[in-house]
């Protein structure tokens, strides 16, 4: 077809387009051509990834793709497991078009089936799963400046780091560096973060794929469970996680799970004529 509808999203403030792809038959395998061009902020939409929609027994990736698939890409065209603010974007559109009514939504990625509520108050739950914690002797560098971090895997990678102050890591447009290389073969997410409370955490982050990003779920996730054990808490406890974008309630459950919980908005959507695709 020569035009395809798109939707537009955020979760603080970290920013989608959608696809409406229910069968699977209108993007095919969605060319990374076609997702840069759609972030791309001057040329295209703009985004910070690309989510589409698409009916869990309609796709090929994961063998099981729950009622509905999130197949998430980076802005710069590759693929990503998960993504804890786009789940809750994604689980918004299918409430907001009427095509979920069960509580909780059971959304496959490619990090696995993950469980997601929408509240009576509009903020979204999503149960992202179990973290694993490790490699240890990891540091990361940027703007001259190196500090050990935390490796947290939430089905995908990220090395938290805490700082004085968040200005320390500067610009995080490029990637920061990573020792060893071996512990990130397939790139990692970059948490910042400094504490203010016991229970209160603010960061910044460097996405793969992405660049700085005015939040992060899965890295929300990661930076509480860098935070209570920096801390010694004990779990269940629940952390108030700032981002640029907002911020976020992350819960780390006794049976080891991390639930995310905040808001989620659709607030445009249109056609894409194919014709502006550059050649």
């Amino acid at each position: 077809m020569s035009t395809f509808p798109w939707l537009k999203g955020h979760g603080t403030e970290n920013d989608f387009v959608l696809l409406p792809d229910p069968d699977g038959s209108v993007h095919g395998d969605l060319e990374p051509e076609l997702v840069r061009f759609l972030c791309d902020r001057y040329a295209g939409i703009g985004a910070d990834g690309v989510l589409r929609v698409i009916e869990g027994s309609k796709q090929s990736y994961v063998e099981d793709g729950g009622e509905w698939f999130m197949d998430y890409r980076n802005a710069d065209g590759s693929t990503a497991e998960m993504c804890g603010n786009g789940i809750r974007v994604f689980v918004r559109y299918l409430v907001d078009e009427g095509l979920t009514a069960g509580k909780p939504v059971r959304i496959g990625t490619r990090a696995g089936v993950k469980e997601v509520v929408v509240h009576d108050d509009g903020t979204i739950t999503a149960d992202l799963g179990e973290p694993v914690v490790g490699p240890a002797g990891v540091v990361v560098e940027a703007n001259g400046h190196q500090w050990p971090a935390v490796a947290v895997d939430m089905g995908n990678p990220h090395a938290v780091a805490f700082v004085d102050d968040l200005r320390e890591p500067g610009h995080l447009v490029d990637q920061p560096a990573w020792s060893p290389e071996e512990a990130f073969p397939a790139g990692v997410n970059v948490e910042f973060v400094v504490r203010r409370g016991p229970y209160d955490v603010q960061m910044r982050v460097h996405e793969r794929g992405a660049g700085e990003t005015r939040s992060c779920g899965t890295g929300t996730c990661a930076v509480t469970v860098a935070a209570t054990l920096a801390a010694r808490q004990q779990r269940p406890v629940t952390y108030r996680v700032g981002v640029p974008g907002g911020e976020v309630a992350v819960t780390w459950r006794a049976d080891n799970h991390l639930e995310l919980r905040g808001p989620a908005v659709v607030h445009a959507r249109g056609e894409f004529d194919r014709g502006w695709l550059p050649a």
